[in-house]
């Protein structure tokens, strides 16, 4: 509700440009995204954006995210450093950033927005859950300190390999000047290219946070009604519902887990076949369910006899005409019709 009253009381005013105020000083991830999606908003468009501690001037700003020591929609205050704070999103855990924040209230207008749907929409609600869960709620844990996996539980785990530069919290510190870049320089100066580094940061964040917009609205949810209607045939293919046969090839691992953890009686899935395009005679492919979602270990491998084999000598192993490939691991395999492939789907959960 917080959200919706927020959203509907900014009132669009296009002869005095509304300011928004965070912090200068070394810049994050969260604030760099608070600040480009509230220029998505008619209200911020066009916005000046002010950078700075000083609470003289961020009380003269609209709208202030990430500095201030105050929570307050009704004044269009965003920030969440007070000791006193512990607002999450609807049915999280996570204690919000300030990207989360701006994203709660007002993240529904904004995919309403960019796709197009009324705000109203069961669509909408769709993407704004899962944009949160899938994306803004890992800025809101990095920014507060928040572990990805609880701490008793990794106390032994060695990392096989350093990932601390892939990540968009990591590339958006990179932005921030190096001890060398202040050399020589005033303090005009030196405000002018951080001001400078925190929009390319704010472009980052907001580029990709788009991208991901456009991704789950235009593949992933159309992909959810395919998988739903695969799901509940599913016991056509095989009476256990161990196969699953999708129509056309979507991105589809996502919504079955969901669909699974909503049915936990039922016996879980272990193979998906789907064509490899849409093109009359495509070839098809049955891939092994993996045990959750990132995970690289399958439920049931393809048989190990299979691993690596192709083509003729493939099917003579298998014992089923028109193979295409088993890969090494087993964890996907090819045939050149659907029923070759389901001939494979089938034998393979008696191997």
């Amino acid at each position: 509700m917080a959200e919706e009253i927020a959203s509907k009381r900014l009132k669009v005013d296009r002869s005095t440009p509304a300011v928004i105020g965070t912090h200068n000083g070394h810049f994050h991830a969260d604030e760099a995204l608070a600040v480009y999606l509230l220029r998505l908003l008619p209200t911020y468009n066009p916005s000046t954006l002010i950078r700075t501690r000083d609470p003289a001037l961020l009380s003269t700003c609209h709208t202030v995210v990430d500095v201030g020591g105050e929570y307050n929609p009704a004044s269009n205050r965003y920030d969440h450093h007070q000791r006193t704070f512990d607002t999450t999103f609807p049915k999280r855990a996570t204690k919000l950033s300030s990207a989360g924040l701006v994203y709660m209230h007002f993240g529904k207008s904004i995919i309403a927005q960019q796709t197009k749907l009324q705000e109203e929409a069961e669509e909408v609600k769709v993407l704004y859950e899962k944009l949160y869960t899938d994306f803004v709620e890992a800025l809101d844990a990095h920014d507060n300190g928040i572990s990805v996996y609880d701490p008793k539980d990794t106390a032994h785990l060695q990392k096989r390999f350093q990932d601390s530069s892939i990540n968009l919290g990591s590339l958006v510190g990179d932005l921030n000047a190096n001890f060398e870049d202040t050399e020589g320089k005033s303090a005009e100066q030196l405000q002018k290219e951080e001001d400078e580094r925190f929009l390319q940061a704010s472009s980052l964040m907001g580029t990709v946070f788009l991208r991901k917009l456009e991704y789950y609205h235009r593949a992933w949810l159309p992909a959810r009604a395919v998988v739903h209607a695969s799901y509940a045939k599913r016991k056509e293919i095989d009476s256990n519902g161990r196969i699953m046969v999708l129509e056309r090839s979507v991105p589809w691992k996502d919504h079955l887990y969901t669909l699974e953890a909503e049915h936990p009686q039922e016996e879980k899935v272990l193979y998906v076949l789907y064509p490899e395009g849409p093109q009359e005679g495509a070839k098809w492919r049955i891939q092994a369910v993996s045990v959750a979602k990132d995970s690289f270990e399958s439920r049931k491998p393809l048989p190990a006899a299979w691993r690596g084999v192709r083509d003729d000598k493939l099917d003579e192993v298998a014992g089923i005409p028109g193979c295409v490939f088993t890969h090494a691991s087993g964890f996907i395999g090819g045939n050149k019709t659907f029923d070759g492939a389901k001939a494979m789907a089938e034998k393979a959960l008696v191997l």
